[in-house]
C-alpha cells in the first residue's frame, strides 16, 4: 500500500524520510522519528504504529538499527502482514517485509539509507527511490521530495496516490514534519508546493527563532 524512503544526510547529520500511499494519512500512519534515537518507517497490509515506535525506543537504548528490527518484529504474531524500515543515528539501517504483504513488495539498503514497498507496481519502484536519492543533487529534503516523484513515475502504489508525506529532523532546526492527508490527484505535488511555502519567507524566517535541540532557549530576540 505504500513505499517509502528514510535516509541521513552525512553533510548536515539531519535525517529524514519521505512516504506516499494509496490510502489516506500515510504521514501519521507511516512515519516517525527521533532525535535522540533515529527514524522509522511502519506500513504493509496491516501497518503498526506500535512497530514504528517500539524500533525507535529499541534504538535509543543502544540497538543498531537492524538489531532493533529484528527484536520489534521477531514476537509479533502479526508480522506476516507488515512491513518496518528503520535508521539509527549513526546512517546503518534495518528493514523487514512479512510474507503476507500484497505484491509486489521490496526493498533496499544503500549508504545511509533504505527504500521500502508493498502493493507497488514494479518491484524495482523502490531502486528508484534509492537510485534517485543518491543521484540527485539540493537540499536534502528536495532530495526525498525528487525520488518519491521518481518512484511514483515508475508506477509507485498500483492503485494510485492519495496521501504523502515528509519528515525531516536536524538538531539545529525545527522539524520539518509536512503531511498532506488526502490529495484526489497530486498528492506529491501538493506536498511539494507545502515544502516551498514553509521553507521561504516568513514562516521560514520564524522558524530560524524557534527552540531547538541544540538551543532550546532560543527565542525571537
Amino acid at each position: 500500500m505504500t513505499f517509502s524512503i528514510l535516509a541521513r544526510d552525512p553533510q548536515t547529520g539531519a535525517i529524514g524520510g519521505a512516504a506516499a500511499t494509496g490510502s489516506y494519512c500515510v504521514g501519521g500512519w507511516v512515519l516517525r522519528g527521533s532525535l535522540t534515537a533515529g527514524i522509522s518507517a511502519s506500513q504493509g497490509a496491516s501497518t503498526s504504529t506500535l512497530w514504528g515506535e517500539d524500533v525507535l525506543a529499541a534504538m535509543q537504548r543502544g540497538q543498531c538499527a537492524a538489531e532493533a528490527v529484528a527484536c520489534v518484529t521477531r514476537s509479533d504474531s502479526g508480522r506476516a502482514f507488515r512491513q518496518l524500515a528503520a535508521l539509527d543515528l549513526r546512517g546503518s539501517t534495518g528493514v523487514f517485509t512479512g510474507a503476507r504483504n500484497t505484491p509486489e513488495t521490496g526493498s533496499r539498503v544503500f549508504e545511509g539509507g533504505v527504500t521500502a514497498g508493498n502493493m507497488l507496481a514494479r518491484a524495482d519502484v523502490v531502486d528508484t527511490l534509492a537510485k534517485t536519492f543518491q543521484t540527485t543533487h539540493g537540499a536534502f529534503s528536495q532530495r526525498l521530495l525528487t525520488a518519491l516523484r521518481a518512484a511514483q513515475t515508475r508506477g509507485g502504489d498500483r492503485r494510485g496516490l492519495f496521501s504523502a508525506a515528509l519528515l525531516v529532523l536536524h538538531p539545529d532546526h525545527a522539524p520539518l514534519t509536512l503531511r498532506v492527508d488526502h490529495h484526489p490527484t497530486d498528492p506529491i505535488g501538493a506536498l511539494t508546493d507545502l515544502h516551498r511555502l514553509a521553507t521561504t519567507g516568513d514562516y521560514a524566517r520564524w522558524l530560524g527563532h524557534v527552540p531547538v535541540l541544540s538551543d532550546k532557549e532560543r527565542g525571537l530576540d
